[in-house]
């Protein structure tokens, strides 16, 4: 095991995370941090969740593999899909427009008709950023008429959280929002001053901290969470040298045409040095035998002023 020196633990580690809000015993946490994130215009405040399955596709379900990271429903049926992704996926969108789909498609197995189904929210929280174009570091994204821009199709939302975006310190934070933004992101380097006003404004992020700090881990748990760890670096240190094979083939093929194409220039270049020197040759044997300046310039193309030269 070699986990950091640190007294806290990274909350982004795929098991920190289902240890802080996939646990009966840590709705109280799942509940406020959504309540404190989400955009509840709509739907509501949270007042209990029940936590579900994660499991949705029987060809997984059978392999034992869990394919969400926490999956609830709330007091009024609708059901949120929490997800911690810690490095962009071919698709990671599409993927999250599926099992929204899922969550609410599956529903008629329980309710049996179409009036009866609820709300899905699918919220995502990035450690990449995942829009550059824009500065907010969270975007919720719901269906609206194209012309109207009214929101009539309410079931299915999409929240994104991308922590690289946040940047503000400890002093400057505002709310709670910003709170949780600043756990997820900083929690494994905070220190005891910053932990200390951090918790001191916010008692259940001050249990979400108790959740990452080692000293309540079995070693069982800290090597489950090296393992994640470990995972997660070869599949970066992967991707960085597909990307790196990547650059150095491409350099490799475009080295490799420009010198074909700086061949067949050079080529073409030669030839028509070499005619316009057999001209030049031609000419100069016509005006040497007498002929007319304008009939050599109309037979080799050559101009009177080069003729001149000659």
């Amino acid at each position: 095991m070699s986990t950091n020196s640190n007294r806290f633990l990274d909350p982004k580690n795929d098991f920190a995370f289902k240890r802080i809000f996939g646990r009966e015993e840590n709705k109280d946490i799942l509940i406020t941090f959504l309540n404190d994130v989400l955009d509840h215009e709509h739907i509501g405040q949270i007042q209990e969740v029940a936590l579900l399955p994660t499991i949705q596709d029987p060809e997984i379900a059978s392999k034992k593999q869990s394919i969400l990271d926490i999956l609830c429903r709330d007091q009024n049926g609708v059901q949120y899909i929490i997800e911690m992704q810690v490095a962009r996926s071919k698709g990671f969108e599409k993927r999250a427009q599926f099992y929204a789909a899922k969550a609410y498609s599956t529903q008629l197995m329980r309710a049996g008709q179409y009036q009866d189904l609820k709300e899905v929210i699918f919220l995502a929280i990035t450690d990449f950023v995942m829009y550059p174009d824009q500065e907010d570091i969270k975007s919720d994204h719901i269906i609206l008429d194209k012309k109207t821009l009214k929101h009539k199709l309410k079931d299915i939302y999409f929240t994104f959280i991308e922590l690289p975006k946040f940047t503000k310190k400890i002093d400057e934070l505002e709310n709670d929002t910003e709170r949780w933004y600043f756990y997820l992101k900083n929690a494994d380097q905070t220190q005891g001053p910053d932990y200390e006003k951090l918790t001191s404004a916010h008692p259940i992020i001050k249990r979400a901290y108790h959740e990452v700090d080692k000293a309540y881990w079995s070693e069982t748990e800290l090597n489950t969470y090296e393992a994640v760890l470990k995972r997660e670096r070869d599949n970066k240190a992967a991707r960085a040298q597909a990307l790196d094979d990547a650059q150095k083939k491409g350099i490799a093929i475009g080295e490799e045409r420009g010198m074909a194409i700086g061949k067949e220039v050079g080529k073409e270049e030669g030839i028509a040095i070499g005619e316009a020197k057999s001209k030049q040759v031609l000419a100069r044997q016509m005006l040497q035998e007498g002929l007319a300046r304008s009939l050599v310039s109309k037979i080799t193309g050559l101009s009177e002023a080069v003729l001149q030269d000659l």
